[in-house]
This record gives C-alpha cells, structure tokens and sequence, in this order.
C-alpha cells in the first residue's frame, strides 16, 4: 500500500512537472527596437520648446540678420519650464538650441550669432547650461534641436559648412550632460552665396553617436524616430513604426508624407513616428495668439498616443523666458483630465479567456491574466501558427465602456494588422462595436458607450504571433472645455 501510493504520487509529480515545462518565448519579429527606443517611446509626451531671436522679433523663420542684442529675456528660468513640464506629466524638453536663423541658445565657439554677444547676461548666460540642470533637479531628460540650416554662417553652402555644423553639434552635446533626443530639422535653404548646402547626414548622425550613445535620432527618416508627416497633431489610423529607409534622406528626399503618416508593413527598419504640435497656433511665442482648449488636446493625445505615437507638444517662452500662466494652466488641465479618463481599468475586474495561450492554456508565463497586471515586460502570447486569436473579458456586473487601450509588447516587434472588438447586447448576442488596423506601442479607440458584460477582442490579422501586454476598458467622462 505504501509503494502504491509512493508511486501514485511520483507519477504526479512527473506529470506536473511535464506541465510546467518551459515554453521559448515568441521570437522577435522583423525590425525591432533598440532599449532606447523602447524608453523613448515609453515616455509617451515631451515638451518643445521654441525660444530665439524669433520670441523677440514676432517672426517663425528669422532671417539670420536679426542683431544678436534682439535676444534679452527679462526673467529667464528654466526651473519654470522644467516644473511645468513636469507637472504636465511629460518626459522631456526638447529645446530649439539652434533655429534656422543660425542663432546659438549656448556660447558656441564656431559661432559669432549666439548668447554670448547679446547683452542677455551680459553675454555670460547660457540657456543650454541652465536647461540641463534643471530638468536633471526635476527628473526629466533634455533633449537638443540644431538645425543644419544657417541663415547666418558665411559657410553655409560651401563643403566647409558641414565641418562646421560638426563641431557645433560637439559642443552642444559634449558639454550639457545626457541627451536623450538629437533633433534634425531637414530644411535647406540658399546661402549667402546662392548656394545650396548639401548635408553630410552620416557625418552628423555618427556624430551625434558618438557623444549621445543613447540619444535617439529624429528626422524624416529617423534613424531613431521620424516626422509624422503633418503639424496637426495627428497619426495615422493605420501607424507601423517601421520605415523603408533605403534611398531617401531627411527633407526634399524624405519618403512623402502619407508614408510618414502611416510607416511601411514589414519595413526594414524600426523607426517610430514622433508627433510634434504646437499648444498655439505658431511655434515661438506670439503676444495675440492662446492655447488649444483642454478638449483639442485630448483628441491630439488619442490621435497621436493613441495612434501609436509619441507627442511633441511645443510650449514656447514668452519674451521674459518664462511659460505663459494660461499655457501652463492648460497643460494641467490636460493632464488632469489624462489621468480622470484612464484612472479605473474596468478591465481589471474581468474574468479573462484567450481561444489560444503559448504553452497551453495553463501556462502562466504567457496567460491573458497578463494584459491587465502592471508589469510592461509581461505578456499574453499565443503558440507561433496562431495569428487570428480570440480574448475575452467576462465581468459579474454590468460595464458601461466607450474608451479602449491596447497595447503591443513592442521589444518583439509590431505583429497585428487588423482586429475588432465586440460585446454582448441585452439578449446575449455579440454585437460589433469598432474594429481597427496597427495596434504597436499603444493604441487608444474611442467608440459609443455600451453597457454590457462581455467584450471580446478578435485579432482578424497579424504577421507573427500576436504578443499583447496591456488591455483597458475606460466609462465615460465629462466633457472637458
């Protein structure tokens, strides 16, 4: 009786064991981030900020001839820029350190049009140095534009001009501490000598590699992250973060802008969109001009975050250095109503099924439990030949939803082209209720409130196994003016 029950017990254990086994991981599908990409894209909102000669003189595109005494903000602080950035749930300020007008924010030595010959400070100020540290004292990161266009240098337009965009991007960046985004404008405009430059991109972005190891690169063709193709603050329904890149350059070679918009399926390389807008109507401060309402942008935050994107938003200084009281007010505003509409995931409480789970449907390493934990490196994933997979979310009670969030375990890559949602009506019956293309870092749909206990997510398409880490319900709101 002993060794039966010696070996009933074995054989248990055995066969737990035989359950339990290891299960690989889906392999890593097509292009796919670098880790700077992936924190990059985890930031979800950055702040820009354009300030220059161009604050002061009323304009968006200086001339390059403005006098550097043009340049004096009365109370400069970039403590306040960083609080407000801050407070506003972003990530990041991006700072136009160098504009087309080819006027340096910093003392560039390869420079005569920079803060060092206004009278700001008496020449000593430097709103490179004071930027650094204060988004290191509020916990944000800082990032850098410079533009290769220069309305200003006497070589721009000559073979000369691009050693000496050089060594401005090595001293800008070799001196300020860590730098997360190096951000390229591909404007190109005719020098003084009528000439047109013709930009070393390899040159600058090897540069920019060699001193920002981590930084990620923007321009219209990455290769960190791309232009999203509009100023509207808008993705495409449709967002792949990978890009053909082969043959084309930042600016007039730049792929066209619906491509911009929507990336290429199965691109060679993993270049996200970045959208970038600004909270009023012009980049640089303008006296007559005020903010977008709290209701525009959210609609830009789900048309951008949502469409699988990162926002850009530029909240340009005033004249004083310093942001304007109602943009800074409205910036939390948003927030606010950010964190009021995504504060309780009724998706939390669902009882959750999947027609498929890697490994079978007890392995918990890959189980639908994992779309709602708070964890972002685990996942619900299906085995390799099931790409149109099924997950359903049972709740005890009633639900009322109109907001819906997903998200893709992008380290593996971007994977579903197509899925739907449903839910069950008064007489058990599933209804339609939106269905949409990319899914990628996050993606946020906005339907009609329905109120039910059953939704289920049907992926209609995918290019590998379908590999999610996040799924949310969200009720209504008010409405936000």
């Amino acid at each position: 009786m002993h060794n039966r029950l010696k070996i009933t017990t074995l054989s248990f254990c055995f066969l737990l064991l035989a359950g339990c086994k290891a299960v690989a991981p889906p392999e890593p599908f097509g292009a796919c981030p670098t880790p700077q990409q992936v924190a990059w894209q985890r930031m979800e909102m950055n702040m820009f900020c354009h300030f220059g000669p161009n604050t002061f003189t009323d304009l968006e595109w200086g001339e390059g001839t403005e006098p550097e005494s043009i340049f004096n903000p009365t109370a400069l602080d970039c403590s306040q820029w960083a609080d407000v950035a801050r407070q506003a749930g972003m990530g990041g300020i991006i700072i136009t350190a160098k504009h087309h007008d080819g006027f340096c924010l910093w003392p560039n030595p390869y420079s005569t049009h920079t803060v060092a010959q206004s009278s700001w400070r008496d020449g000593r100020g430097d709103v490179l140095r004071d930027l650094s540290i204060a988004c290191k004292i509020a916990g944000l990161k800082m990032g850098v534009y410079i533009s290769p266009w220069d309305r200003n240098a006497p070589t721009y337009g000559t073979p000369e001009y691009n050693e000496t965009f050089r060594q401005t991007l090595c001293d800008a960046l070799g001196r300020y501490g860590s730098v997360f985004e190096q951000w390229f404008d591909g404007a190109n405009g005719e020098g003084p000598n009528g000439k047109k430059q013709i930009y070393d991109w390899p040159l600058f972005n090897s540069t920019v590699a060699e001193l920002q190891p981590s930084a990620v690169i923007f321009s219209d063709v990455g290769p960190g992250c791309r232009w999203v193709g509009n100023e509207e603050g808008k993705a495409g329904k449709t967002c792949w973060s990978t890009l053909n890149t082969e043959g084309f350059t930042p600016g007039a070679g730049s792929p066209k802008t619906d491509i911009l918009n929507q990336g290429n399926k199965n691109g060679s390389h993993w270049v996200p969109a970045e959208t970038d807008v600004s909270i009023r109507p012009g980049w640089f401060y303008h006296e007559n001009e005020h903010p977008k309402s709290v209701a525009e942008l959210l609609e830009i935050y789900c048309n951008s975050v949502g469409r699988n994107s990162l926002l850009l938003l530029n909240v340009p200084p005033d004249r004083r250095g310093l942001i304007p009281a109602e943009d800074s007010v409205r910036l939390v505003e948003f927030c606010r109503a950010i964190d009021s509409i995504f504060a309780t995931d009724l998706a939390q409480k669902a009882k959750i099924t999947a027609s498929n789970t890697r490994g079978g449907e007890h392995n918990a390493k890959y189980s639908p439990k994992n779309v709602i934990d708070t964890n972002y490196h685990t996942y619900w994933a299906t085995d390799d030949n099931v790409y149109t997979p099924t997950l359903t979310f049972m709740f005890d009670k009633m639900v009322t939803v109109n907001k819906i969030m997903l998200q893709e375990y992008i380290p593996l890559g971007q994977r579903v082209e197509a899925f739907r949602v449903e839910y069950k009506d008064d007489d058990d019956e599933w209804k339609p209720l939106v269905s949409a293309t990319t899914i990628g870092y996050k993606r946020i749909l906005t339907t009609k409130a329905v109120t039910t206990t059953s939704i289920r997510i049907i992926i209609d398409n995918a290019l590998a196994c379908p590999v999610l880490n996040r799924v949310g319900f969200f009720g209504p709101e008010q409405p936000f003016d």
